[in-house]
Order: structure tokens, then C-alpha cells, then sequence
């Protein structure tokens, strides 16, 4: 069924056009990826369709009554509300029938002729109460705020203290809490850390409902959505599947596209040498036909291709063998107060040409690791140890390399001199043409700072590369160029990043700060996701393993109830009305505790027969060597295996 219909939308700024006669269909429950170059016109385009701006022309059709969240780049909120009262408001509706259920128990507690009335009215309303979820939507809140990150201390605290990339993440909880049937997301993974990005993407894979995702993070969009429309050259295209799919089916268009022009223009030229050479002779009857014919030819044009960074990185300077060791190194760094350490690490290497990618939450210390390895911050204890023949060029995060008097130009003359025509051309390589290139670096966005630091960096010829975030604010395809140019790199690479799809082209090596302590792990991002998985599923093997379990009775494969929890839980309270337990009357909340707790066994054995049936099936997937298949398989027994220990612990908490 159809959800959302836009139809031959149009949009200028003065008489600049956006985009023209943009059409799409989105039906229920399908996630799509609205991709395309900054400046496309993506965030105006979601504008729209939130009701936040008017279209010049055009018309978006909605399902009626249908309930719809909208997240901009830049949160903002009108009140000093905390956290917390801020996701209560969400459920507005939900408490104040809450209150009026509290009001008719009160009500029915004292004797009068009005009691079935009162009674009715209460079952009625306590039905619906628990239709939306009313049970348990204070749970709903924790797990969503504990997901993205919000420590249980920050839950009070007011909305006007956050910074703007905590508001935006909890404008996010917001929009997820509300359970909308359309949810647009312009970048909700931005100031995401890779824990908290892992999270969302679990939550949105499993969400019911129709979203539209703008995005740069590529890793994110490839778990997620499942059609990507490409704005582009202000008109949509369609593409079925999900980012790395659309990639393909894109290049794939591209070509057909080109070979059609080139045999069309093939075509012309011959037809127009045959008219030069006969349109005064004997076949010149022939040659006016054909003139006709060409007249009259529908021109197929030239598909267009977004522009594109062209970079060059590379080193003449060759360093020795090792490029970086650290021995006993504990990061931190000293204050008023006495000394606040970050982590301790383990004895680093880092051999010529390796590429190593640092991960780790936000506050960690992976910004103060890199400032410690390049000796603007002393280290805590331990020592630091430069190859030979090493010179590093630096990424900062925030451009703190830039000087945001100069302009563009300026700041490209002042890192290397040259002739102003030689650094037009290069700045060019860089997307920098005409008038830009005398633009103060202050009224730059964001993504044209990181091109001018990445233009500076390629001219530092260093050997030892240290980046921090280099991917924020790039669009996808200045992060693909960037990508090339790195792969392409002859030195040394140590990074800073969250772009999972960024590190999984790149590294060697991953090392991961979690917890005060830093762990290496040989290959990419996708080698350490698999190692971690493979931890966690022994972890969880050692501690049945130690509690000794049970089954759970049934005469299911694994020895366990297809309905319920084989884990070793801790018993739940003896009901009040239980036979082994006292006569008196079970209460409402009892009653409701019960329920939940028997859902949620359910709902487990479930899961964990779904989990059961997934191995098989990537058993088969493997003996056929069915890639697609094994793909599909190994994401959804991630996600299941997630929902799982969510459902344990929420077990946990009702019995305990």
C-alpha cells in the first residue's frame, strides 16, 4: 500500500533551480537512501515532504492519517524541559489516559449506582492503554536513550546544557519514540560513535514502518534501507536494493547510457559524411532523405557524470622499516587537578606502508592518542618512538591547520608558493573553480574546509600520514576519491574514523580503545566485526556454560522449549495467588508483570528457534557457495542474535 506519493515536484532559489519534476512512490514499510553530492538539493527535498517548506510546483499525496516524524540536520528544542520529561512528551496521549485509568480505579474503589458505567468505561480504556503501549513505554524511553548513548545521569538534565550534537541525538530519540508510520532522517549518524551507530542500524532494520534515510555513511545505508533514490542533476533516479547494489545498477546505467550516445553520434557522423559527399551528385535524392531523416532524429544526450575530486598523493621520502613503536604507553593528559588518564595500550608497531584504523566512543581519548603519538601532548607514562626518516602530515578533525582569515587561495599559496595560475589549476583538482578559490576559509562549509585541509595535506609529500575523522563532511563521493587517492597512498597511514565502509577499504590493521584499555586486531573493519562477534558468542557459550543450564523441557534440537528462556535466569517472585504461595487477591501491576514476563518468554523461544533455523540455512548458503544468500543470512543472525540478549535482559529485569 502505498504511503507516500510525490509527484512532479519543482524547486528554485531566485533562478537557480534545485530540482525539476521530481516523482516517486514509497510503499509501506520499505527504507530508502536519498544519496547525492552536497548541494543536490537532498535536505530540500526532505524539507518538503516534512511540510517545513513549499515546493514552486507539484504534489505530495499522503496516506490519510498517516503519523510522520521528521529529523533535521540541526536539532533544536523551545523548552528548558530535562532529557527525560522531553522523550515523556512523546506519550502525551498515552498518560494522560494513564492518569484517567488512575482516576477510575479511584472512582470504582467507592460503592455507587454508577459502577458498571465506570467499569466498562475503565475496560475500554485500559484495553486501548495497552494497544499502544502504554505498559511499557517508559522501557521504550531507557532503551532508546541507553542506545544512543545518553548516560543515566544525563537524563535530568536540561536540554539547554547540551551541546548541538547531543541535540541532535535527542531529537532522534524523540522522533524513534514516537513510532511513526514515515520517519525521515536527514544524517542521524552524525556524532554517532561506531556502538551507538551499530544500535540504530539494529533499531531501523527492524523498524515496521516507511523511512527515508539521507546519509554519507555507506556501512549504515548497506544494513539498512532496500531502494536508494539518486538525486542528482535535479532529477530522481530509482534503484532497487541497498547501497553497494545501487553502485553497481548505477555504473551499469552509466554505461548503457554511453554506449547508446556513442553509437547514436557514431551513427550522425556517417550519416553526415554520406550527405557531404552525395548531396550534389547523382545519389543526391538519397543524401536530402537521409537529411531529413537526421532532422527529424531524437538526440540521445551525453549522460552526465558528477563531478569529481582528482587527487594525487604520493612520497619520495622513504622511512625505515618501522615507522612507530610505543612501549608501555598510558594516554591522558594533566590538568589543575592532578592527571586524567584515557588508556593504557599494548606494546604498538606500525611496519612502512601499513594502514591502521583507530576506533573507539566519543570522549575516549583517540583525538589524545594521536596528539601524544605526535608529541603535542606528553604521555602519561610509557614512550613514544618515531621510525627513521619519518615526516608526518596531520588531519585535525576541526581544521585547527587552517587559517580562516586567508582565503582559499591564499592558504594553498601560503602552505606551498607558486604562481596564482598553477594553484587555480591545482585548487581545481579539488572542485575549487572561478571566484571560489578567494572565499575566506570562515565562509566555507564544512565539506569544502576538509577539501582545502586534504588539498594542503597532498602537499606535504610526507611519508606518515595521522588523519582524524577525515570522512566528516564529505559527501560520498568526495569520500570515495578520497579512498582512491589513499589506496593509491606509498607511506605510512595511521586514521581516526567511524566510517566503517571508509576503514573496511583501507586498514590493516584495527586497534579498538574501549574501557581504558586499547586491543589490536590484524585486517579491516569488517575482519574485527567478525572477531568481536565470535568473542561474544563464546562469552555467552562460558556463561551458560558456568551457570549450569537447564533445559527448558520440549523436544526441540537444541535440547531446550520452543517457548521457553534456556538461559539460567533467576527465579520470578512467587505470585500472590499462587498455590504455593499466600491467598490474597494478585494486583493489576502483578497481573501485567506476569503477562509481560510470559510475552517475553514466548517471544524468546521464538528468537532462538528463528536463530536455529538461520544456521542451517547458512549451512546450505555455504555448500552452494551462494554469496548473496550468505550475506543476507550472516546480517540477519547479527540482528537476531542482538534482539535476543535484549529480550534476556528485559527478562532480567521483570523477574528479577
Amino acid at each position: 500500500m502505498s504511503v507516500l506519493s510525490v509527484f512532479k515536484l519543482n524547486k528554485s532559489f531566485n533562478i537557480f533551480p534545485v530540482f525539476k519534476d521530481v516523482s516517486f512512490q514509497l510503499n509501506d514499510g520499505e527504507k530508502a537512501a536519498l544519496v547525492g553530492v552536497n548541494g543536490a538539493g537532498k535536505s530540500t527535498l526532505m524539507r518538503i515532504i516534512a511540510g517545513e517548506e513549499r515546493p514552486d510546483s507539484g504534489e505530495i499525496v499522503m496516506r490519510r492519517g498517516l503519523k510522520m516524524a521528521y529529523l533535521p540536520q540541526e536539532a533544536t528544542f523551545d523548552s528548558d524541559k530535562t532529557l527525560y520529561n522531553e522523550m515523556l512528551n512523546v506519550f502525551e496521549d498515552v498518560r494522560e489516559m494513564q492518569a484517567e485509568i488512575a482516576r477510575l480505579e479511584q472512582a470504582m474503589a467507592q460503592p455507587g449506582d454508577d459502577f458498571a458505567a465506570l467499569l466498562e468505561r475503565y475496560g475500554e480504556l485500559t484495553h486501548r492503554f495497552e494497544l499502544t503501549g502504554g505498559y511499557d513505554y517508559e522501557t521504550r524511553i531507557g532503551q532508546v536513550l541507553t542506545g544512543l548513548n545518553f548516560e543515566r545521569e544525563m537524563w535530568d538534565m536540561s536540554l539547554t546544557r547540551f551541546s548541538g550534537g547531543q541535540k541532535t541525538r535527542a531529537a532522534l530519540a524523540r522522533a524513534l519514540l514516537a513510532g511513526p508510520e514515515l520517519l525521515l532522517l536527514d544524517e542521524p549518524t552524525n556524532h554517532l560513535d561506531l556502538q551507538t551507530l551499530e544500535w540504530l542500524e539494529n533499531f531501523l532494520a527492524a523498524w515496521p514502518g516507511t523511512i527515508i534515510i539521507i546519509s554519507h555513511d555507506r556501512f549504515f545505508l548497506d544494513r539498512v534501507v532496500s531502494r536508494v533514490l539518486d538525486l542528482s542533476f535535479g532529477s530522481v533516479e530509482d534503484y532497487p536494493g541497498n547501497y553497494t547494489k545501487y553502485m553497481s545498477l548505477r555504473e551499469e546505467r552509466f554505461q548503457r547510457a554511453l554506449n547508446l550516445y556513442e553509437a547514436q553520434q557514431e551513427h550522425i557522423l556517417k550519416t553526415e559524411e554520406f550527405i557531404r559527399r552525395f548531396k550534389a551528385g547523382q545519389r543526391s535524392k538519397e543524401a536530402r532523405g537521409r537529411q531529413k531523416i537526421l532532422n527529424r532524429l531524437d538526440r540521445v544526450q551525453r549522460p552526465k557524470e558528477k563531478d569529481k575530486l582528482h587527487l594525487s598523493l604520493q612520497t619520495d621520502l622513504r622511512s625505515g622499516r618501522l615507522a612507530l613503536a610505543t612501549e608501555d604507553l598510558e594516554v591522558g593528559y594533566r590538568t589543575k587537578n592532578g592527571v586524567v588518564s584515557l588508556f593504557k595500550t599494548p606494546d604498538l608497531e606500525i611496519q612502512r606502508q601499513e594502514r591502521v584504523a583507530i576506533i573507539g566512543p566519543n570522549g575516549s581519548g583517540k583525538s589524545t592518542f594521536l596528539k601524544t603519538i605526535m608529541g603535542e601532548i606528553s604521555p602519561l607514562n610509557g614512550i613514544v618512538e618515531p621510525g627513521p626518516n619519518i615526516k608526518v602530515g596531520y588531519y585535525a578533525q576541526s581544521h585547527e591547520g587552517l587559517n580562516f582569515k586567508n582565503s582559499v587561495l591564499e592558504e594553498i599559496l601560503w602552505a606551498e608558493p607558486m604562481s596564482e595560475g598553477a594553484a587555480r589549476n591545482f585548487l581545481g583538482r579539488f572542485l575549487f573553480s572561478g571566484d571560489d578559490v578567494y572565499k575566506k576559509v570562515a565562509d566555507l562549509s564544512g565539506g569544502e574546509r576538509s577539501r582545502v585541509a586534504l588539498a594542503k595535506l597532498t602537499l606535504t609529500r610526507a611519508n606518515f600520514l595521522i588523519l582524524d575523522e577525515p570522512t566528516n563532511h564529505l559527501d560520498i563521493n568526495a569520500r570515495e576519491a578520497l579512498e582512491d587517492l589513499l589506496s593509491d597512498y606509498n607511506g605510512t597511514l595511521l586514521m581516526v574514523s567511524h566510517d566503517r565502509y571508509f576503514i573496511d577499504a583501507l586498514a590493516t590493521q584495527v586497534w579498538s580503545v574501549n574501557n581504558g584499555t586499547m586491543t589490536t586486531h590484524l585486517g579491516n573493519y569488517s575482519d574485527y566485526l567478525e572477531w568481536t562477534n565470535r568473542a561474544k558468542e563464546r562469552e555467552v557459550e562460558q556463561s551458560r556454560q558456568q551457570l549450569k543450564i537447564q533445559p527448558g523441557g520440549g523436544n526441540s534440537k537444541n535440547g531446550h522449549s520452543a517457548t521457553k528462556p534456556a538461559r539460567a535466569v533467576p527465579a520470578a517472585p512467587v505470585p500472590a495467588n499462587h498455590p504455593n504461595g499466600s491467598l490474597k487477591t494478585i494486583s493489576k501491576e502483578e497481573r501485567q508483570r506476569q503477562r509481560k514476563i510470559s510475552q517475553l518468554e514466548v517471544t524468546i523461544g521464538q528468537k532462538e528457534a528463528r536463530l536455529i533455523q538461520i544456521g542451517e540455512e547458512l549451512n546450505r548458503a555455504g555448500e552452494k557457495q551462494d554469496l548473496d544468500s550468505l550475506g543476507r543470512l550472516g546480517l540477519e543472525y547479527q540482528q537476531v542474535q542482538a534482539e535476543i540478549e535484549q529480550l534476556y535482559a528485559d527478562w532480567g529485569i521483570l523477574a528479577g
